[in-house]
């Protein structure tokens, strides 16, 4: 299991992640973003080589508060054919130099994401080392997926980000959390094949809760 260092990271994430959200189709702000750091999780890489994070930032910038979903990688050194996908590089006060990567792109993290789908893999809290995010919920009716996915490039749109993936279907990762009301879990969109659901605190105190991806016949 992932172990979660507490030390200094240079530029911090958001650094990171304010001058590139902008560029993504999905982003929803007219200029710069002033981001907070709110909710995630994350995925152990059985290699313990990589690391995986899925991370929710909040931009107070637009009139309502804006929920984004922002799956990471983290990598000792870079992705080959992942230059487009890098979103920069810091220095991890224990590791050293990472390579911070748009997780969509990052075969690690699509591996790993559709083994929690299919419920052979287990959400680990963002913060804390070695103890399972029992909040995310996930679902999947259908042929067992591949353990070892190789998923082609990941496609941006307004909507979000798809995946192609096993048995037809297509993953598609919602980068604009859209929270719905009540405090069970969101269950699994009707028509999709599985999903992975959470929460996240709210501005004002309330817990949020959303689907963060699902899968669907493409």
């Amino acid at each position: 299991m992932a172990v979660i260092h507490q030390t200094t990271l240079t530029p911090t994430k958001l650094e990171l992640l304010t001058p590139w959200l902008p560029t993504r189709p999905w982003y929803l702000g007219s200029g710069a973003p002033e981001l907070e750091r709110t909710g995630g999780f994350r995925l152990d890489d059985p290699e313990g080589e990589v690391g995986i994070e899925f991370m929710v930032v909040t931009d107070s910038s637009t009139p309502e508060p804006t929920a984004y979903l922002v799956p990471l990688t983290y990598r000792a050194a870079p992705l080959a054919g992942a230059e487009a996908a890098l979103i920069g590089t810091s220095e991890h006060g224990v590791l050293g130099k990472r390579w911070v990567y748009d997780g969509c792109h990052d075969p690690v993290l699509t591996t790993e994401l559709l083994a929690l789908i299919g419920g052979t893999a287990q959400a680990m809290a963002q913060r804390v080392s070695n103890t399972p995010d029992h909040e995310v919920t996930r679902s999947y009716t259908g042929d067992p997926l591949p353990t070892a996915a190789h998923t082609p490039a990941p496609a941006d749109d307004a909507a979000g980000t798809g995946l192609p993936a096993p048995h037809g279907t297509v993953l598609r990762v919602h980068r604009v959390l859209r929270p719905v009301p009540g405090a069970e879990p969101p269950a699994c969109p009707e028509g999709a094949a599985g999903h992975v659901a959470t929460g996240w605190p709210g501005p004002d105190g309330t817990r949020l809760r959303a689907v963060f991806m699902e899968l669907r016949t493409a």
